[in-house]
């Protein structure tokens, strides 16, 4: 199904969503490395896309001209299990592909009002992202940005000037404290890829609205979303 704003792919399983992300990576990034020397990737946290991860390491990309960084991390150290850097670190960064340049989110700083703070200019330096992969929860939330937070007005504002924001824990959010890149970061892209399994996640695409992950798809204006869905 489509409507004027993303166009949603339906694959049979996980395995081929997972292969039809892992190929648009590689070529938006191969393809922006044919105009410059150097290409960035914005990557998500999660279990959705493990697999591309996977994928994607054994690609035979020049890794060493590639840049990586997160969507979001939770404030947590990078060898904790809910760190999204660990994900890429054992999924992604493995074999040639840990010859890529990470750019964290997550830093020794005093609060994530601090980390936010020390990402940004690093954050800036890789965009626009030649391609960005975002998973999306069944609220709708996308990154961080989650429906209820008390940031969400700030991370949702697509011509806002931060690129990095501190999200705190608790309801709504997950009992963590967070660092989210801004709607305004993720639309300074190339491409936008937002990988969803089950049916509950394609109804809130297709069916609600005002959730993040639509403010995502008003926003993104000359950049293409895809939307990958598998059950």
């Amino acid at each position: 199904m489509t409507d004027d704003r993303y166009l949603i792919e339906a694959y049979p399983d996980a395995a081929q969503a997972s292969g039809a992300a892992a190929e648009a990576i590689a070529d938006w990034l191969v393809a922006g490395l044919a105009e410059d020397d150097r290409a960035s990737f914005v990557a998500t946290g999660g279990s959705t896309p493990g697999e591309v991860y996977d994928l994607l390491s054994t690609l035979p990309l020049p890794w060493e001209q590639i840049s990586v960084t997160l969507s979001d991390e939770r404030w947590v150290p990078p060898d904790s299990p809910d760190s999204n850097a660990r994900l890429l670190r054992e999924r992604l960064l493995v074999g040639a592909a840990a010859a890529a340049n990470v750019v964290p989110l997550w830093s020794n700083a005093p609060t994530a009002e601090d980390a936010a703070e020390m990402a940004e200019a690093a954050i800036a330096d890789l965009l626009p992202a030649d391609v960005v992969l975002l998973g999306m929860g069944e609220d709708g939330h996308i990154a961080s940005l989650f429906p209820g937070s008390p940031v969400l007005e700030e991370g949702l504002d697509p011509l806002g000037g931060s690129l990095v924001i501190p999200v705190p824990k608790g309801d709504p959010a997950p009992p963590q404290d967070r660092l989210s890149l801004t709607l305004y970061a993720l639309r300074q892209s190339y491409l936008i890829l937002v990988l969803i399994r089950g049916e509950a996640k394609r109804r809130v695409i297709e069916e609600e609205a005002g959730l993040p992950i639509h403010a995502l798809l008003d926003a993104a204006g000359e950049t293409p979303v895809r939307i990958i869905w598998s059950p």
